[in-house]
Order: structure tokens, then C-alpha cells, then sequence
């Protein structure tokens, strides 16, 4: 079988009942740290374990550091220890419904060189409305010892490291909003604008309205534009704090376009230094 990176509804119905494919729900809202776990308490997928994007899917940030750091990843293999994973599972992360938050944990787990990692298309909107069953109680989890593969599959920039990366012909891709990236809006960072240099791609332009992913073809094609004729691998991908940012790696694997890279810190990060440059407007 193949896994990821995406998974319909209907696939993950009919597998959910092995002891191999676990769901995880990373519903989260960014202005209500509580309400995902309240949401998670009042229906859940049967059999998912909840990620909390604070405690399981970053760490508090020191000075100088963005709102989401990546986790400990010793912590981080962990957690998924403690969720009964073990580096053979098939793991589906699902929230809502556009995957904004599951890709958070899409992409750590390939951090952490696991392979069979996929996102519910659709989230738990998606499984609502196909009148499945949902459960209200956690699951009873055997834990395990969950050990990390050697070699990640996934890459990451530092800010330290993003100017000559720019340099060097990397395209830096802001997954924010457009009204953020401009400037115009700024409703959780100090400062508004962008990096210098940076392109724009919301990632709400990877899913339809019901929050699906759109066609393959659709985003390579607009993908694409933003590589030029540049490899996929020369695309770092940034948001506010590194979460939605996952959301474009994400669609880029979904267009047939793997290999970007993350820029974790993003925005939240990059701003916490006064003499970094700062622009505004519509254009990088």
C-alpha cells in the first residue's frame, strides 16, 4: 500500500480497525489554546490519541525564538512513544478540517524519518459528514519505546542561515495571509510586513472551500510558479511560526514537488531582532 501523503475518508474507515493505523487529532485554535482538547472531549475519530500544538507539537520559545520551536526531539519521540506509535505505524493526522494544524505533525514525523505519515483530507469535518461513528473517551494506549530513525526526511533553515540562502537562489515562500504578508494586518505578531525578498502563497489556496485538497495538476501547476526553474528542494516554506508553513510542504508533496524545506522560526522569529529588515507591501 502506499501511504501519504494524503488519506480520504473513506481509506482510513476501512483501515482504522488494524493496530498498525492510529489517528491523531491536532484540532487547535491559536486564540483559544483549550478549545482542540474541548473539541477532541466532545467527539473524536475513534481510537485517536490528541496532539496539543503547545505541548506535543513545539516547546516554550526562549529569548530570541519564534512562538512555535521545534520540539525536543528526544521529548518529541516521546510523545509518540507515550501515543503507543511505534516507527511501523501508519499515523493520519487530522483537525477540523483544512490539515493547517495536522500538517504540523505531518511534517515532524518526518523529522523524525518516519515514513507512513498522511493527513486526513477533509478532517473531522470531512468524517462528520460522511456520518461516521466518533468516540468521547480516550483511548486505552499501551506505551512503547519509540525510537527515530537515523536520517530525516525533511529539512530545516535557521535565520541565521536564510539570507545567504536567498542569496544562493533559494525562494523563501510566506504561507501567511495576504493581508499579513502586505503589512496591512498583524493580529498575533508585535510587527507587520515580511522578509525582504520572500514570496507570497496563502496556504487556504491549497484547499477548496469544504477545506479538500485541490487536484494534484492544479498545484503543481501554480506551484510551480513560484520554483521557476528551480529543483523543489531550493523552496524554503515560512508562516508566522512554522506550523502552516508545513501546510505548503504539505501541498507541495501532494503537487509531486517533495523536498522543501522549513523555515521553523518563520516570522514570530525573525522579527525578534529589531535590525532584521522588514518590508511591506504586495511585493517581495
Amino acid at each position: 500500500m502506499t501511504y501519504g501523503p494524503l488519506v480520504d475518508v473513506p481509506t482510513l474507515a476501512r483501515e482504522l480497525g488494524r493496530a498498525d493505523w492510529i489517528a491523531v487529532d491536532c484540532r487547535f485554535t491559536l486564540t483559544d489554546p483549550a478549545a482542540g482538547r474541548a473539541a477532541y472531549s466532545g467527539g473524536h475519530i475513534p481510537g485517536a490519541r490528541y496532539a496539543h500544538l503547545d505541548d506535543d507539537l513545539a516547546r516554550p520559545p526562549s529569548a530570541g525564538e519564534g512562538r512555535h520551536p521545534l520540539p525536543d526531539r528526544a521529548r518529541f519521540a516521546a510523545t509518540l512513544g507515550r501515543w503507543g506509535l511505534s516507527p511501523d505505524s501508519t499515523v493520519v493526522a487530522y483537525d477540523e478540517g483544512s490539515g493547517a494544524i495536522a500538517a504540523r505533525l505531518w511534517w515532524l514525523l518526518g523529522w523524525v524519518g518516519h515514513e507512513r505519515r498522511a493527513v486526513l483530507d477533509g478532517g473531522f469535518a470531512a468524517w462528520e459528514e460522511a456520518g461516521l461513528p466518533v468516540e468521547r473517551t480516550p483511548p486505552n494506549v499501551r506505551p512503547r519505546r519509540y525510537e527515530p530513525r537515523n536520517s530525516p526526511r525533511v529539512g530545516v533553515v535557521t535565520t541565521d542561515e536564510i539570507a545567504a540562502a536567498q542569496a544562493s537562489g533559494d525562494v523563501l515562500v510566506d504561507a501567511r495571509a495576504r493581508p499579513r504578508y502586505s503589512g496591512e494586518q498583524e493580529p498575533i505578531d508585535p510587527k507587520a510586513g515580511h522578509v525582504p525578498g520572500a514570496l507570497n502563497r496563502p496556504f487556504s489556496e491549497n484547499v477548496t472551500a469544504a477545506g479538500r485538497f485541490r487536484p494534484p495538476a492544479e498545484l503543481r501547476a501554480e506551484l510551480g510558479e513560484l520554483l521557476g526553474a528551480r529543483a523543489p528542494e531550493r523552496l524554503i516554506a515560512m508562516c508566522g511560526s512554522g506550523v502552516t508553513a508545513c501546510h505548503l510542504l504539505l501541498a507541495m508533496e501532494v503537487a509531486g514537488l517533495p523536498g522543501g524545506r522549513l523555515y521553523a522560526g518563520s516570522w514570530s522569529e525573525w522579527i525578534r531582532d529589531p535590525a532584521r529588515p522588514v518590508k511591506t507591501g504586495a511585493e517581495p
